[in-house]
């Protein structure tokens, strides 16, 4: 890389400077979560409302607004907001608990991720405050008496938005690795002159309060202290300098460190007035006694909320010391004006050499928002504004999805020292076979409000667009879900931390191959990274094959497998009708897993012989389920009357009853698909000796693998290793690509749409279950009412149908065209469809010559303002009929891949431009990929421009 930010993430990788110690890791939302949850019966919700957040220190994280934090979370920086008229001070986004709303937890603010750079060097972020009070209670009781036919009642409907608000704009840079600069720009976007009091905020993550016995205990207890009027010193035993850089080898090693090993410094600029602002100072200590009416520490965490809104002088500390510090302006703006308030944060040996707020300050911004645009201009191929807006800001709220997580479950059941013991029944309770599992990391989230812990298959497909931006960060969080923190020592990766034992589908090793082949061009791949991650790989395998395949027959169960309300049942209790599912879903990701591991086996022979081996294993594997999930005596689960996979219902491993619901469980088959040329075999002798003896022998299985000759000259054919056959993938795809089946205008439905008119239902023991399509808000609450696979688009889904779109393609060539749409009469290749696809996704971004996203829905302020119409919001999912955001509204991590779907827009465009179609499909067909998404292997080995 040849930009200063590619020289920063070279300096971060290599540990010569930790660019990356300082980022946007500061949780939207710690109140509401299981860790924080120490209740009887399990409600976290209840256990520590939103109500509590502003009084009560949290145990295992902290929460701000737009705010930062060093990688350990010991010191938070954020801003706090108020408006004169709201009764809280806001200093944390709101939302709505999953009992409050009629489709579960929303976050009711209106706030956009801008920009970000992977080291964190430059970040932008937005939030709009009301300039009236802020309508909790209009939210909390519109969305009550809401039915889960009505859709969520959104704060832009509530009205006060169009009575004016303040523009927050929040904005970082860094100087060196300790001096962070931060700008608060307030704006005045109302039609009067307005007030509004902003309070930069400095706080250290309380880790005093639990116990000497506690892993996160420090000592001495961190300080706050001003030393003089806008500077405050910032002390804690283990964020200053590096202890072993004071290390003396003449000294007694067994003598202590210092107390305090080196500081660091917060300083504030001057207000509107060109005055001081006043620094106020509390600890970040439970208020006992408004939540709980007994005594406790005077100056609590709360001070600040009673001295600005209650006008209470005694909250806080005079002699202005602490572990929580403000500095309080007062702005008052006319419309249109606004204010940029400086703040800076510095370790005592990078302190700046001129004036902390001098010329020099606003130069380091502008270079640093430069290197930005340096950097994305390499990222982005597309030329096009606004492709170029939505994948930048898909990459910001990637980057600004990072969060640190701390969660240590045997300290978590046991409860503290100096706190009431939890409930007996919690060491039998959630997560209780989880003892091994310590975390306390930077890891990607899906969503840092709805989902501020990390689910493994969310953070498996986020890491694909972020190999693209930082692959360093990428090889490291998947390393980090394998190591033996994380991993169970039984084999099962870690879901989330409602319920880790749950099962999600196994797309890790997927994303270890993803992000392998972009980490170089060809032979200058990290091998090391995937011989790492293929080791852990084989447990989790082998986890799956002894307890997911009930029966030994390769026929699989999961459970939840992440598709929520996919079906009539929850799939992970025991079924109404007697009996267990088998899985059309699992049974598919299972090959998928066999297929990945035998692509990173053949890949690791190249480097020891050994690895053949294993690709045999992997391929004996698939080629058995590929037979099982095809029988035809009851035990497989295609249908051949239908063209399509079920789920069935089985009773003593015999009777079979299938689940004939056309949804996404059926289309997971086609994600198994892996072609293997003959020079590929041909570099494996032993595997190639071993697969030549199976297909000769094994007549029984073998006939499951399609054959191809490339072309005259060829006289042994490729393998196509799949699940389905031409004439099943044919079949499939008719319902796929029927716009009054699973084809949106913007992309690929979860239901078939024919389930609106014709739901399926099932009678047992007296009661009818049912699903029907639904295309946006689930009417279910099998889940909780927020998840939704009933109709709705889901990106993860698509990127992958679309992948194997383009293998099969790579294939069967010219040799298989279907119908797009279904009934159009017009022939596409599979590339072609997968093309079509693509579009239709990103499609759900682009603004209309009326301005309107379809993501937006029809709100007009998003399409006609011009202070809201260049936000993009990446949602959970995506109605199905129109396109319209549904669920959680920051869930940019899988939803990003629509950075790599324009990518590869963008690439075959060009590729069309300069060389004719004809000569574009000849090359597809003679192998310069192997066996992979062409567009993602021409891009990342560089092999295009050749």
């Amino acid at each position: 890389m040849t930009t200063p930010e590619g020289r920063r993430l070279k300096e971060d990788r290599t540990r010569a400077k930790n660019w990356k110690r300082w980022g946007p890791y500061l949780s939207e939302r710690q109140w509401g979560t299981v860790r924080e949850d120490y209740s009887d019966d399990g409600n976290c919700w209840n256990y520590f409302p939103h109500d509590h957040a502003r009084s009560r220190a949290y145990r295992w994280g902290e929460d701000g607004l737009l705010g930062i934090c060093d990688r350990e979370g010991r010191l938070c920086m954020g801003v706090a907001l108020w408006n004169t008229k709201d009764p809280i001070l806001k200093e944390r986004l709101f939302g709505l608990t999953g009992h409050q709303g009629n489709h579960g937890e929303d976050v009711k603010e209106l706030y956009y991720y801008l920009d970000s750079t992977p080291t964190h060097s430059y970040m932008k972020a937005l939030y709009k405050y009301p300039q009236n009070e802020y309508p909790y209670s209009q939210l909390e009781n519109e969305n009550r008496i809401r039915g889960f036919m009505m859709p969520e009642y959104e704060i832009l409907d509530t009205g006060v938005i169009d009575q004016g608000y303040f523009d927050v704009m929040a904005e970082y840079s860094k100087h060196t690795p300790n001096d962070v600069l931060a700008k608060y720009t307030v704006t005045n976007r109302g039609k009067e002159r307005a007030t509004v009091h902003v309070l930069p905020t400095l706080w250290f993550r309380n880790v005093w309060s639990w116990g000497e016995d506690a892993y996160c205990y420090v000592s001495p207890k961190p300080h706050l202290s001003q030393v003089s009027g806008c500077k405050v010193k910032c002390d804690h035993p283990t964020l200053g300098e590096d202890q072993s850089h004071h290390i003396d080898p003449t000294v007694d090693q067994a003598t202590p460190p210092p107390a305090f090993i080196g500081s660091f410094y917060w300083e504030v600029d001057k207000d509107q007035d060109n005055k001081e602002p006043e620094l106020l100072f509390t600890e970040n200590e439970t208020n006992h006694k408004r939540l709980f009416n007994v005594d406790g520490q005077h100056y609590s965490k709360d001070a600040f909320h009673n001295y600005v809104i209650k006008g209470d002088k005694s909250a806080v500390n005079p002699s202005h010391c602490g572990t929580k510090c403000a500095a309080h302006y007062v702005l008052t703006l006319d419309p249109g004006q606004e204010f940029t308030i400086k703040v800076r944060l510095y370790f005592q040996l990078e302190a700046p050499k001129t004036a902390v707020f001098g010329p020099d300050f606003d130069e380091i911004f502008q270079d640093r928002q430069k290197e930005a645009d340096l950097f994305y201009d390499e990222k982005i191929p597309m030329r096009d504004q606004k492709q170029r807006q939505v994948s930048r800001q898909a990459y910001a709220g990637l980057l600004w999805s990072k969060q640190f997580y701390y969660y240590v479950i045997e300290e978590w059941l046991k409860g503290d020292s100096t706190q009431p013991p939890p409930p007996a029944s919690r060491l039998k309770g959630r997560n209780f076979e989880w003892l091994h599992l310590f975390n306390m990391d930077i890891i990607s989230m899906p969503d840092k409000w709805e989902y501020p812990w990390y689910a493994s298959w969310d953070l498996a497909f986020h890491m694909i667009p972020m190999a693209d931006i930082d692959v360093q960060f990428a090889k490291d969080q998947l390393l980090l879900f394998l190591r033996e923190w994380y991993l169970h020592p039984n084999g099962q990766l870690p879901a989330y931390e409602f319920s880790f034992q749950d099962v999600n589908p196994p797309v890790h090793a997927y994303a270890v191959l993803r992000v392998y082949k972009a980490s170089g061009p060809k032979n200058k791949r990290d091998l090391a990274f995937l011989a790492r991650c293929f080791h852990k790989l084989i447990l989790n395998f082998t986890w799956w094959i002894n307890r997911k395949d009930l029966e030994g027959r390769n026929i699989f169960t999961g459970g939840f497998l992440g598709l929520d309300n996919i079906g009539i049942f929850d799939r992970s209790k025991p079924l109404p009708t007697g009996g267990y599912l088998v899985q059309a879903d699992a049974t598919a990701w299972m090959a998928f897993f066999c297929s990945i591991m035998l692509e990173i086996s053949l890949t690791l022979s190249r480097r020891d012989c050994i690895y053949e081996d294993m690709a045999s294993k992997f391929f004996e594997h698939f080629v058995a389920i590929a037979d099982a999930i095809n029988q035809k005596d009851g035990i497989g689960l295609w249908n051949e009357e239908d063209g399509f996979f079920y789920d069935h219902i089985r009773v003593n491993g015999k009777k079979t009853m299938p689940l004939k619901i056309l949804s996404m469980v059926g289309l997971v088959p086609l994600f198994s698909c892996m072609v293997l040329k003959q020079d590929v075999l041909r570099r494996h002798p032993g595997f190639y000796k071993r697969t030549r003896w199976f297909l000769n022998n094994r007549k029984d299985l073998s006939h499951h693998i399609s054959f191809m000759c490339d072309n005259e000259d060829t006289e042994e054919p490729a393998l196509l290793l799949s699940l389905v056959k031409k004439e099943q993938l044919q079949r499939i795809l008719a319902h796929v690509l029927d716009e009054n089946k699973f084809l949106s205008p913007y992309g690929i439905r979860s239901l078939s749409k024919h389930h609106r008119k014709e739901p399926f239902i099932l009678e047992a023991g007296g009661n009818a279950y049912g699903v029907k399509y639904e295309p946006g808000e689930s009417e279910s609450n099998m889940f909780g009412g927020n998840s939704n696979w009933r109709g709705p688009i889901w990106f993860p889904m698509n990127y992958l149908l679309i992948e194997n779109l383009r293998r099969y393609d790579y294939f069967f060539g010219d040799s298989l065209k279907v119908e797009c749409p279904t009934g159009s009469g017009k022939m596409m290749r599979l590339t072609d469809v997968a093309h079509e696809l693509s579009l239709r996704l990103s499609r759900l971004f682009y603004p209309s010559p009326e301005g309107f996203r379809p993501c937006h829905g029809d709100e007009e302020k998003y399409a006609k303002d011009p202070n809201f119409k260049d936000y993009v919001l990446f949602y959970e999912y995506f109605h199905g009929d129109s396109g319209r955001g549904c669920g959680a509204s920051h869930q940019t991590g899988w939803t990003a891949l629509v950075a790599n779907l324009q990518k590869y827009i963008a690439i075959r465009e060009k590729w069309i431009s300069s060389v004719h179609m004809a000569q574009l499909r000849k090359i597809s067909n003679t192998g310069i990929p192997l066996d992979i998404d062409i567009m993602m292997d021409f891009s990342s080995e560089g092999e295009m421009s050749s």
